[in-house]
């Protein structure tokens, strides 16, 4: 009778080479994570970044964390931006009663609108520093760098170019608020109704109306465009 003789040692080394074998090639992770990029960000409309699940990540492999340099950015712009609609909210203007009225409020949101423009700059800086040094195949490159592109650099770009155009109007406010505190005298408002005694001082404060007209056109020109960045349209 033959016997064949199998150290146990030998089992014990066949065991974790097999599931060596079973787990993902990178070939494999890469083709994951290319088809998310594409399919769940590139190819949607708008600013969308969404959460990967468990397996999905899993299958990402060492990638995954390539797209954690994404959704750290896209959760503290969240953050940084997330205050902007109360705070315009709080100082809307419909008549030079509100102007007045919301003159010390629009001096805080004006410090407010820097503070988010500043985290905005720095949060973009730290995305920008990891994209740069990410080490990926030409293939992933391509649409990584289109992903990070739409839901990264342009909502950013677009974002702190709408800041000095809603700061703009925030001045311009604030020297209506101005005027009408340092010429009250001559000025009465009752609603929507104003009464001008000095020609002069008329001529001026039209002056200072029309500018801030100009203004808010401008913000809501430059709010159409972010939202059409954001939404896709």
């Amino acid at each position: 009778m033959n016997v064949t003789f199998r150290p146990h040692w030998l089992l014990a080394l066949a065991l974790p080479l097999a599931l060596i074998a079973c787990g993902s090639s990178e070939p494999d992770q890469r083709a994951a994570f290319k088809q998310f990029l594409q399919t769940r960000v590139v190819d949607k409309p708008g600013v969308r970044v969404p959460h990967p699940t468990a397996d999905e990540s899993k299958s990402f492999g060492d990638y995954a964390a390539q797209y954690a340099v994404i959704t750290d950015f896209s959760s503290e712009m969240d953050a940084s931006i997330k205050p902007l609609g109360n705070l315009v909210q709080k100082t809307a203007v419909r008549s030079l009663n509100d102007v007045i009225a919301h003159r010390d409020d629009l001096k805080t949101v004006q410090s407010g609108l820097n503070d988010m423009g500043a985290q905005l700059k720095q949060s973009q800086a730290k995305a920008d520093g990891a994209h740069t040094q990410l080490k990926q195949p030409e293939d992933l490159k391509v649409v990584y760098d289109k992903a990070y592109d739409k839901v990264v650099s342009v909502p950013a770009t677009t974002f702190l170019q709408v800041l000095p155009q809603i700061n703009a109007a925030m001045d311009s406010t604030l020297k209506v608020a101005d005027y009408l505190d340092a010429h009250k005298a001559q000025i009465e408002i009752n609603g929507p109704v104003v009464k001008v005694q000095d020609p002069k001082v008329q001529a001026e404060l039209n002056t200072l109306l029309q500018d801030l007209n100009t203004q808010a056109k401008n913000v809501q020109q430059a709010q159409s465009r972010m939202q059409a960045v954001m939404l896709g349209r």
